[in-house]
């Protein structure tokens, strides 16, 4: 049952779902624009389904979803929804009732971009550490402990410098509570007395990990913006990810959103002194800025794009979370008539050859895209003007799916076309249909009857292996067909272990149905010992192997598993049905 709907196919679909970070549902004002927009581009959808988050539109034929794709686009993005164009399995619905579905394609056979992404994790480190700089000297002073200096080193760590033993045994203390996962070292020297904080390898392996699971999270609403249907987002080893999103075929584009690091932070504009910063301004100027932020990237959860009214300048919306709405709004609330900056920040990696040896170089562009006064107290909800109108769009996007913890780098990518990705599933399923008939053709040759039921079991052995891949809903590839291939030469040999047994048990003058169960039952410990040191194979390139590799490995095992159960339970219970009450005086072999 659960092999049948890969027999029902796609259908070409478009598929409306609400933004990532909007409120919104799929409702009848949204059915009736919908419907409205395809009437108005004389296309009529074979059906539709929809539920409170997405709504799904299908065709009978891709020019037809193309065409209302294109209609639906522009408009349904205004109102702050996704369009997106998708596969949708046509699986009856008594299927469906038992969750049944169809197996998912892998990006070879779909076609689409593939991603290998590194995480820069020193740079995550330093920003923690740069965060940790700001939280120790706002601690030092709601406690009234007097410190000389806050610096972050070089080498890695935190260090804090007291004139007075006494303060910082204080802070020592202070600290290690507050911060129980940072190792402290104090030592003294002429100028003065010092505690150094740096992450233990526990905390480091913490924070490692978080980064990893906080930029996943990001890349996958990134994602969701960019309106990708089924896409695989996945971590490989300790610092990577893999990136699958099948039927994009704009590697540009995708690559500037899911790599951008670009992120806002607003700052006070103050006059030059140890507590300010020079910042370069976009139109040629400097501007010093107080060291304290006031808000950052992080404290937005929702932003879009907009044209002001004002000054009919590209702008964006911002909507602040509660901590940073108070933080503005009591900031704001201070500095009345004071200038408040905006600094537009995004990180590039490019690599250089420096004396014949590869080098990884981090570009951090800061600048203040716009100075305005503060007229009145604000804080949930403002607008950031100075920039372009590209950058207003992705900047948006990049705000609502939320920061990467880290800048990642693209190290491999790999683009496939749909014209690729469906030849290689014709040559896939043209090498099992020859593959299948040659072993079928061979069995009924040599071993007649027997060789007929060899063959049920066999079919029945494909069957299963579908299944079960649907039922896990594991991704097909182009390795995986290769491996049910491998399984059905491996379930064919299990059954001509035990013809062949049969045929020598009764070459040895043993009864027919004498000679059938000794070769099964003398066969099966071979069949197994076999069968479990190539699972046992692919379990170690299911457990270590990624992308083709495990691919090859998960239609392996269940091949292996499927196998033994055809080989050894379905032919014989067939050939025991059939044989197993008749008077044979020669077994038909």
């Amino acid at each position: 049952m659960y092999a049948l709907p890969n027999l029902y196919g796609e259908d070409p679909a478009v598929q409306i779902s609400v933004a990532y970070a909007r409120e919104g549902q799929v409702d009848e004002q949204l059915e009736k624009k919908v419907k409205e927009l395809l009437i108005a581009a004389k296309i009529e959808p074979k059906s539709q389904e929809s539920n409170l988050r997405q709504l799904l539109l299908r065709f009978p034929d891709t020019q037809t979803q193309l065409t209302a794709y294109s209609a639906l686009k522009g408009p349904l993005a205004e109102m702050g929804f996704v369009v997106a164009q998708n596969l949708a399995p046509s699986t009856p619905g008594w299927l469906s009732a038992f969750n049944a579905q169809p197996m998912s394609l892998g990006l070879d056979l779909r076609g689409g971009v593939h991603f290998l992404m590194a995480i820069d994790m020193e740079t995550a480190i330093t920003q923690d550490e740069e965060n940790f700089v700001q939280e120790f000297r706002s601690l030092m002073r709601q406690n009234k402990l007097r410190y000389k200096t806050v610096r972050r080193l070089k080498a890695g760590g935190v260090q804090v410098g007291f004139k007075d033993e006494a303060v910082r045994d204080q802070a020592v203390a202070l600290l290690s509570k507050n911060y129980p996962d940072l190792l402290h070292r104090e030592e003294a020297n002429f100028d003065g007395h010092f505690t150094t904080l740096s992450y233990s390898e526990k905390a480091l392996k913490e924070v490692q990990d978080m980064a990893i699971e906080q930029n996943i999270s990001t890349l996958r609403n990134r994602v969701n913006e960019l309106g990708v249907a089924e896409p695989v987002i996945q971590r490989q080893g300790d610092d990577r990810i893999v990136v699958q999103l099948p039927g994009v075929q704009d590697t540009a584009r995708a690559k500037e959103i899911l790599g951008s690091t670009a992120t806002l932070e607003y700052r006070l504009v103050t006059d030059a002194g140890p507590n300010a910063r020079e910042y370069k301004s976009r139109n040629g100027g400097t501007v010093w800025l107080k060291r304290s932020v006031i808000v950052t990237g992080d404290q937005i959860n929702h932003a879009a794009s907009t044209i002001d009214q004002r000054t009919a300048q590209p702008a964006v919306v911002v909507h602040l979370d509660s901590k940073g709405a108070k933080r503005m709004f009591d900031t704001t609330k201070a500095n009345v008539l004071k200038p408040m900056a905006v600094v537009f920040i995004e990180t590039t990696i490019t690599r250089k050859t420096i004396n014949g040896k590869e080098t990884k170089i981090r570009n951090r562009k800061e600048e203040v895209i716009s100075v305005a006064t503060i007229q009145e107290p604000f804080g949930k909800q403002f607008q950031t003007t100075g920039l372009e109108q590209r950058e207003a769009v992705n900047l948006a996007l990049l705000l609502r799916a939320g920061a990467l913890k880290a800048p990642i780098e693209i190290v491999e990518e790999r683009t496939i076309g749909p014209s690729l990705g469906q030849e290689n599933i014709d040559q896939g399923f043209k090498s099992i249909v020859v593959g299948f008939l040659l072993v079928l053709i061979f069995m009924v040759l040599r071993y007649s009857q027997f060789g007929m039921v060899a063959n049920v079991a066999l079919l029945l052995n494909v069957v299963i292996v579908i299944a079960l891949l649907s039922l896990i809903q594991a991704t097909l590839t182009l390795p995986g067909i290769a491996g049910i291939l491998l399984t059905i030469g491996m379930a064919i040999d299990a059954n001509v272990l035990i013809f062949e047994r049969i045929l020598e048990e009764e070459r040895n003058g043993n009864s027919p149905q004498a000679s059938i169960h000794a070769g099964y039952e003398k066969a099966f410990g071979t069949i197994v010992d076999a069968n479990i040191t190539t699972l046992l194979a692919a379990i170690v390139l299911l457990s270590f192997g990624t992308g083709p590799v495990k691919g090859f490995a998960v239609t392996l095992a269940l091949g292996i598993i499927a196998s033994m159960f055809t080989a050894i339970m379905v032919s014989r219970a067939i050939i025991n049905g059939v044989y197993g009450r008749r008077k044979l005086h020669k077994l038909p072999l």
